[in-house]
């Protein structure tokens, strides 16, 4: 095996495939980089066995400055060859394997040799077939994710919670997801999806991983999926996630359709008022803010104290306010995550009593993004 690529190139594509790479792993092996050269292209694959990224880089691709001497395979310690490479001096790198597992580095003046691994100990991938693909928009996909991965649950006793379950009929794709607290919930309706149907549970830090990653791309992204696994295939790159198993909690009834009380807000003057209240709030043992609302008066007001510290009180501007005198004491954490995911937007938050949750949506898309909150008892 033997190549030379432009070294800056080559950098950008190693730190796609670093993010999937763990230095604590029970499988050796993958604190690897697996290395495949063609005759014509270089694969660089990454695994931590939830999720797996391969970068192909094409010798047609002017950009890599590509030129393959000898195809070959190898897997190589991965932190220990990302930071030689980013260290050597000149703009071009070649990697040769000499003999057995070792590889020989060399750019410009500088060499290194690094021991290797067999590349067929690698676990391999999943065949994955093409014919349940669903072409989804980018910018469309990173926003959906960032909208629901916040109610993923971080507890290790409910495994399950700590995924979005994913579901597609009838070209009504819906993300949901809840960590028994709180819950947020993204529908859309995607055209050209013919008779494809989903219904996966995919680990919350994948898809986080994978907004990461699809930020700077301009391509659609196609995503595909086995039995248990999903690949979401942008640009040069191919993203493998496991999926979790198990039956996701029925969560569609835990959705209010009624409420007694509802305010229009500003998300993002809502959100500064609650961040302010917070600041007392999180001194406080119990760490929640109260919310008190009496439409005859036309009041919304805020307050948070710490036994220790003080209080605080503050009007929230309002855009509407109905229903019936309220007060309401929730996580202000909760509230800042969820007034975060609306933007800009105005919201109407509808409450049912002080004890039950409450819903937020955007006033212009009510039906399609929802998220539910479960207030704290206070007394």
């Amino acid at each position: 095996m033997k190549f030379t690529i432009n070294r800056s190139a080559f950098i950008s594509q190693l730190n796609n495939v670093l993010r999937a790479i763990s230095s604590k792993t029970t499988i050796p092996i993958l604190t690897g980089l697996k290395m495949v050269v063609a005759n014509d292209s270089i694969t660089l694959t990454g695994s931590n066995s939830d999720i797996t990224i391969e970068s192909v880089m094409s010798a047609s691709n002017e950009d890599y400055e590509l030129k393959i001497a000898e195809p070959g395979s190898i897997v190589l310690p991965a932190r220990f060859f990302s930071e030689i490479v980013k260290k050597l001096p000149d703009k071009h790198v070649t990697i040769e394997i000499t003999s057995g597992f070792q590889a020989d580095i060399t750019s410009g003046s500088a060499k290194f040799q690094i021991n290797g691994q067999d590349a067929e100990n690698f676990p391999h991938l999943p065949e994955v077939e093409a014919n349940n693909t669903v072409v989804l928009a980018n910018d469309m996909l990173k926003e959906v994710i960032r909208q629901t991965v916040i109610a993923v649950s971080k507890q290790e006793s409910r495994p399950i919670l700590a995924g979005i379950h994913v579901t597609l009929h009838d070209g009504l794709l819906t993300a949901v997801a809840t960590d028994s607290h709180r819950l947020a919930q993204r529908k859309v309706q995607l055209d050209g999806v013919g008779d494809v149907n989903y219904d996966v549970i995919i680990p919350g830090k994948s898809l986080d991983e994978l907004s990461g990653m699809i930020s700077d791309v301009d391509d659609d992204v196609k995503m595909q999926v086995t039995d248990n696994q999903v690949l979401f295939i942008f640009g040069n790159t191919h993203f493998y996630s496991r999926l979790l198993e198990g039956n996701y909690p029925e969560t569609s009834q835990l959705i209010p359709d009624t409420s007694d009380t509802t305010v229009e807000v500003d998300a993002g003057t809502f959100l500064s008022s609650i961040d302010r209240a917070s600041l007392l709030s999180h001194e406080s043992r119990n760490d929640v803010v109260k919310l008190t609302i009496k439409p005859g008066e036309k009041l919304v007001r805020i307050s948070g104290d710490s036994p220790d510290i003080g209080m605080v009180e503050e009007d929230v501007a309002t855009s509407a306010v109905e229903g019936n005198d309220l007060e309401i004491s929730f996580n202000p954490n909760y509230m800042k995550d969820a007034l975060r995911s609306f933007g800009q937007s105005t919201v109407k938050i509808s409450f049912t009593s002080p004890l039950r949750p409450f819903t937020l949506v955007p006033t212009e898309d009510t039906e399609n993004f929802v998220h539910l909150i479960t207030p704290v008892r206070t007394f």
